[in-house]
């Protein structure tokens, strides 16, 4: 039993070796790291200054409140949307439902700044087309990237786009393997399609939401690409900084790697929280 053992861990040992290499270690580097001052050379041992910065940085407060208010927004509307998608790809009256799944899963195969540039134009102050549709229902135009709230609407927007689509494609995985019998089940005991949704598809459908919120939390937590495009950096002047985006600009524009590994770990340790938090209340709705 032993030799085969070792045959084993002989078998797994390059992939176990690359993982601590380029994985294991630069996690636990990066903690470290956070409790050094890498303002000086050498670097210097100094447990409270990056952590103690962090609770009074107004920077830190002002980026985590932008992802609170995209997490409680966007991510409720976006489920609610894809398990709509989902509800209507699943069902049998629609015609070519392949090429509708494909056209809403798309999203996520366009690069980001493809589609950052698209959203730039179509937002633009000058010449979008959104403006321009504003215009002709009698509404002045909307300065998306000059105003705070109108920055941070369309950053929701343009997040829900992108997303909303791969997590309703999660979803109607979810609804394929419900078993027909209890919707026939449920039609035989004259129960409304309305009825048959709010108390069989959800109720079934829960562990499945929860995985994509859980997912959905733990990628808002990090999103970095459409504040850095999309509003130039977390403008206007920083109304929709992230949290990802505080961390880049410590790290790679200020050099501040203590301070930016101190923020890694409070965007760790957030997500994880704030997704057991959901797993709890979901288990507990049972």
């Amino acid at each position: 039993m032993r030799v085969h053992n070792r045959i084993a861990y002989a078998f797994l040992a390059p992939y176990l070796l690359i993982f601590a290499s380029f994985w294991l270690w630069p996690i636990i580097s990066s903690f470290l790291i956070s409790f050094q001052n890498t303002r000086v050379n050498p670097w210097r041992f100094a447990p409270s200054m990056n952590w103690g910065r962090l609770v009074g940085d107004p920077a830190f407060y002002n980026a985590l409140y932008n992802t609170l208010i995209i997490l409680v927004i966007q991510v409720p509307v976006m489920i609610a949307l894809a398990t709509v998608m989902a509800v209507l790809l699943n069902s049998p009256l629609l015609k070519a439902r392949p090429l509708y799944r494909f056209a809403f899963f798309a999203p996520v195969v366009v690069g980001e700044v493809a589609y950052a540039a698209v959203f730039r134009l179509m937002f633009s102050a000058d010449f979008g087309i959104i403006n321009k549709i504003i215009g002709t229902v009698g509404l002045s135009p909307i300065s998306w990237f000059d105003n705070g709230t109108a920055a941070m609407a369309l950053l929701i927007m343009a997040v829900t786009w992108r997303w909303a689509g791969y997590n309703a494609i999660i979803i109607l995985a979810g609804l394929q393997s419900i078993p027909g019998d209890v919707y026939e089940a449920a039609t035989l005991d004259r129960v409304g399609k309305v009825q048959q949704f709010f108390h069989i598809t959800l109720p079934l459908l829960k562990p499945i939401i929860l995985f994509c919120i859980v997912l959905s939390v733990i990628g808002t937590m990090q999103l970095f690409a459409e504040p850095f495009l999309i509003t130039n950096r977390g403008g206007p002047g920083g109304a929709t900084e992230t949290l990802g985006l505080l961390l880049y600009r410590q790290g790679f524009t200020s050099l501040n790697f203590g301070y930016a590994s101190a923020i890694a770990y409070t965007i760790a340790g957030l997500a994880v929280a704030i997704s057991l938090l959901n797993l709890f209340f979901g288990r507990e709705a049972k």
